[in-house]
């Protein structure tokens, strides 16, 4: 079950701006990775649907937040079938996102109050994915849509919660063009996670990444 409600993880989304994007078929280096972010002030986590048995290491990390990193919300990401979501729910999601809009995953997640951030990629997905109650909607890829579509969807759909995800950089020059266009928050992936750091296991340095790519979302924002 969810710990957390809805308006909590978009107000925290919102709050921080930034919801790190990550998978790793090891549970303990999964952990290290939560808790580099958590360090680093990031408050809302989403793991991937992305190997074999990646629900089982999804079920850990969620035990594992829950019992040390008070605050921190976990939540699922690249998934693209209600029954998918269904069983992400029952180890405690507290969040779903997608790669792509299934409407048919929007009154299973509306059913536990919990948010449903499925991906669109044109003005017609997104307001059909707010019609099935997306509060939070996904534009991806976000590379190849760029922050003029942000600012174009929302000049007559001011109302829009939009999350960006997809080529995100945790650079000022990046960052700023995004937020400038009106995003609520990004998702951010390999630029936080470097491959070279996660195999090292200088988890610091994945520390002093979140807290850099904050401290240039708070100072873009203002």
């Amino acid at each position: 079950m969810a710990q957390y409600d809805k308006i909590k993880v978009i107000e925290t989304m919102k709050e921080t701006g930034i919801v790190p994007v990550f998978y790793h078929s090891d549970a303990e280096i999964a952990k290290k990775v939560l808790k580099a972010c958590y360090d680093g002030g990031i408050r809302a986590f989403e793991f991937t649907n992305r190997g074999d048995f990646a629900q089982e290491v999804f079920g850990q990390l969620v035990k594992y937040a829950v019992k040390e990193l008070p605050g921190m919300i976990v939540g699922v990401g690249s998934v693209v079938d209600p029954a998918t979501a269904a069983m992400y729910l029952q180890l405690g999601a507290n969040f779903v996102v997608g790669p792509l809009f299934n409407p048919a995953i929007a009154p299973v997640c509306n059913r536990r109050c919990v948010p449903y951030c499925p991906g669109c990629g044109s003005v017609s997905e997104v307001g059909a994915a707010q019609e099935a109650g997306c509060d939070l909607c996904k534009v991806f890829p976000g590379d190849v849509l760029g922050p003029a579509f942000v600012k174009g969807l929302r000049a007559p759909m001011p109302w829009s919660k939009i999350m960006v995800t997809g080529g995100v950089k945790p650079t000022r020059e990046n960052l700023e063009g995004w937020f400038k266009a009106g995003v609520t928050c990004v998702g951010m992936g390999s630029n936080l996670f470097p491959k070279e750091v996660i195999a090292a296991g200088e988890w610091d340095k994945i520390s002093g990444l979140c807290r850099s790519a904050l401290d240039i979302v708070r100072e873009v924002r203002q």
